[in-house]
């Protein structure tokens, strides 16, 4: 038997969590995270955490569960939803998955072949050599030994260039032939996946630059200044290399001005939406939502409700 869940995806600033939470007005959900910032303690103005009383409005899950000294794979994810999912179904709630990292829904759909740890000594000569030559010179590098990861890459993405590198030196594969061939048919859950999406990229755009603004006047460098103060982080960790307190973390570095911090901050998370609506194009089988629609969140409630209607025969759930 199949359990169903519901994945609500998109780029960051599409409004995934506003939907989330108005679909909780209307059906008994619980929330699984689906986002690799949102897992570790500490980070909450950054990372747009959902607030205390979101949190207890709705059952979250997967958020604040490691210290930002500790990695969570993909791999971690998809077991760690999948026995989430059996047990909110089988108290009578729709389990809704909610984020924009999009490898984490890959791995649950889909699975991967089992990565290799980090090595951070491996890491740290690549970005020495990256320092000297630049990035687009190791993404060259890359597009050699991994053309697939490479063509979805940008030249500069400096942490997914590396970590593509790294797993290649390690095991002299490429990182694309970790993907698994399993297929969703394979899967014993049973998804609505609606998707975001804007029809206006600068709308996109405009939001991100709001989010942004929100996040530097709402204390995130004095939460990189507390988190630098630990002694114990380091900016080659994956906790530290997530969009905004990378940057920070580099102004506090001295790597340029601090008056450009808000310009790098803007530039990061667009590139981050781009890679993520990439993802997202990559997926048929998602209904996509215009998120820069003024009826979004009710074409997102129309959408669960013919899903739910159609899986059970009877009225939605509410």
């Amino acid at each position: 038997m199949s359990v169903r869940y519901l994945a609500l995806i998109g780029p960051t600033a599409s409004g995934k969590t506003a939907a989330a939470l108005a679909l909780a007005r209307h059906y008994p959900i619980e929330i699984i995270s689906v986002d690799s910032a949102l897992v570790y303690r500490g980070m909450d103005i950054g990372t747009a955490k959902p607030t205390l009383a979101e949190r207890r409005a709705v059952p979250h899950h997967l958020i604040d569960i490691r210290d930002p000294l500790s990695a969570y794979s993909a791999a971690e994810f998809a077991d760690d939803a999948r026995a989430l999912m059996a047990d909110i179904a089988a108290r009578g709630k729709l389990p809704l998955l909610v984020g924009g990292t999009m490898l984490y829904l890959h791995a649950l759909r889909r699975g991967l072949d089992a990565l290799p740890q980090a090595d951070l000594a491996l890491r740290a000569q690549l970005h020495e050599r990256a320092m000297l030559t630049g990035w687009p010179a190791l993404h060259a590098e890359l597009a050699l030994h991994d053309p697939l990861t490479a063509a979805r890459l940008a030249t500069a993405d400096a942490q997914r260039i590396s970590r593509a590198l790294e797993v290649y030196y390690a095991t002299g594969r490429p990182l694309s032939s970790f993907y698994s061939t399993q297929t969703v048919a394979d899967n014993p859950f049973d998804p609505l996946i609606v998707s975001l999406e804007p029809q206006d990229r600068a709308w996109l755009h405009r939001q991100i630059g709001l989010r942004c603004d929100a996040m530097l006047t709402g204390g995130l460098m004095d939460e990189v200044v507390a988190l630098r103060g630990r002694g114990d982080l380091h900016p080659l960790l994956p906790a530290m290399r997530c969009v905004g307190y990378r940057q920070a973390w580099q102004a506090l570095d001295g790597q340029w001005p601090m008056r450009e911090l808000p310009d790098k901050v803007v530039c990061a998370t667009r590139q981050l939406a781009k890679r993520q609506l990439t993802w997202l194009r990559s997926m048929p089988e998602r209904h996509v939502v215009a998120c820069d629609a003024t009826d979004a969140q009710q074409q997102v409630l129309a959408r669960v409700e013919a899903f739910v209607r159609d899986k059970t025969n009877t009225q939605p759930y509410g």
